[in-house]
């Protein structure tokens, strides 16, 4: 089984103690950033301020997830942080082709994220332009919640359109994502792993990443 990226999701980590828990994340592969407006999803989260300081703490890429009505408007300042991956929804962009272009003229990694319930047939226009896709395997705004088993099949759809279209695009997956059902999602064609509270309420975070890096190792 090969290993994927993990990449931990600052939703769930302690904000009081920022620098500490980042320290704890050095075997991680990404930082994964939810940046949510209380529109488009109904939790509120970071804005910039944060982020800036989350720049400074850490060595790893960070990847702005944004769950936002207007995300063309974030592009710009995420850039001048330093931020190197950037995904948003389809549909909360009318242009959304002209907006993964601009992402990556600035020199960032462009994704587009599917809720649940979007089928993975409206990226076949997109597909060649996009870096990676997360898929959502919650219904996004809330960390803590179960993994929709029905993902996996989603999965294994955007793995055979990458190679039938021989598009070398990374699959990201986020929501629900623990130990007990990481292989499945590796084996379905998972490239990054997204976690939060598996990770942040874990009493060991580096015992918690190597677990979803090499699950069928773990559970044995």
């Amino acid at each position: 089984m090969k290993h994927p990226l993990i990449a931990p999701s600052l939703l769930s980590g302690d904000f009081g103690n920022l620098e500490q828990e980042l320290a704890q994340l050095g075997t991680a592969d990404i930082l994964h950033l939810d940046i949510m407006d209380g529109h488009y999803v109904p939790n509120l989260t970071f804005g910039y301020p944060v982020i800036k300081r989350v720049k400074e703490l850490t060595t790893l890429p960070l990847d702005a997830h944004l769950m936002v009505t207007n995300p063309a408007s974030h592009i710009d300042e995420l850039a001048r942080i330093g931020v190197n991956w950037i995904s948003f929804h389809q549909e909360c962009d009318l242009h959304s082709h002209r907006l993964v272009q601009r992402i990556k003229s600035l020199g960032i990694k462009a994704g587009i994220a599917l809720n649940p319930a979007v089928p993975v047939s409206t990226l076949e226009c997109l597909l060649p332009d996009l870096d990676y896709v997360l898929l959502m395997s919650v219904n996004p705004g809330w960390s803590g919640q179960s993994f929709i088993p029905a993902v996996l099949d989603k999965i294994r759809q955007l793995k055979r359109m990458t190679l039938e279209m021989n598009q070398s695009v990374l699959i990201q997956v986020d929501g629900g994502i623990t130990a007990a059902n990481a292989a499945g999602v590796i084996s379905a064609g998972a490239d990054i792993l997204v976690s939060a509270s598996y990770i942040f309420g874990s009493n060991d975070y580096s015992a918690a990443i190597s677990s979803l890096r090499t699950p069928s190792i773990h559970s044995k």
